[in-house]
């Protein structure tokens, strides 16, 4: 009996870790009026990389209000985690690929889960940054997404050294990303000359997001759009 009592608060604590979160699109973006929704599995608990942050709801935001763009191209999101943005873009007509770290299986299977949730049907898979394995050679997007995927100083340069491989696999790709602007844009404007890129677009997240959405939201949120410095790339 006791093994049985153990296993219940278990499972009680991992139902109360999980939540499911519904995200609106078009209309009013809300519950009783919108075009799309989406529903993501989070653990609110756990990995950062189980949590819908602000960055995803903004880039996902900025996907539906192009959805048009979107419809009918590949499609690859990378550090996805709960995949918001890749959902909306799959839900439009790209063909989409999730990408997270090819060694957090909990978050590789939550996002095959949140897939299923909403009758989505992405490629899965574990992609490094700045990890040459396989998989990212059969990788053709064109358009890179990533939410929020600047958080790590540490991480800078396998971003963008995975990021630039993309687009010089893909010519004409794009890469779309929403960040907390922690050291200002002059951090990403570095990166990007290193790297041989060129900015194509900076917004202000805000400028282009429903105000109910808005309202739930802080911090100083930038959505810039990235593309291969040909003349740097010759």
């Amino acid at each position: 009996m006791e093994g049985a009592a153990t296993g219940d608060r278990a499972a009680a604590v991992a139902a109360r870790m999980t939540t499911v979160s519904r995200h609106y699109f078009g209309g009013g973006a809300s519950k009783s009026d919108h075009d799309l929704r989406v529903d993501i599995i989070e653990n609110i608990e756990d990995d950062y990389g189980m949590f819908v942050w602000p960055c995803s709801i903004i880039l996902a935001e900025y996907v539906w209000q192009h959805r048009s763009r979107f419809t009918g191209c590949k499609v690859v999101e990378l550090g996805a985690g709960t995949s918001l943005p890749g959902l909306v873009a799959a839900k439009v007509g790209a063909d989409v690929t999730l990408t997270d770290i090819a060694h957090n299986t909990e978050v590789l299977n939550n996002i095959r889960k949140i897939c299923a949730l909403n009758n989505a049907s992405c490629t899965v898979s574990g992609l490094t940054w700045g990890d040459w394995d396989e998989p990212i050679f059969d990788l053709h997007p064109d358009i890179i997404l990533g939410a929020d995927v600047l958080y790590d100083s540490a991480n800078f340069d396998d971003l963008f050294a995975t990021v630039t491989f993309l687009l010089e696999n893909s010519p004409g790709a794009v890469f779309i990303t929403t960040y907390h602007n922690r050291s200002g844009h002059h951090l990403i404007e570095f990166l990007m000359v290193k790297w041989g890129l060129k900015c194509l677009k900076l917004l202000d997240g805000f400028s282009f997001l429903p105000s109910c959405k808005a309202a739930s939201l802080q911090g100083n949120i930038q959505l810039v759009e990235i593309a291969l410095d040909k003349e740097k790339h010759n």
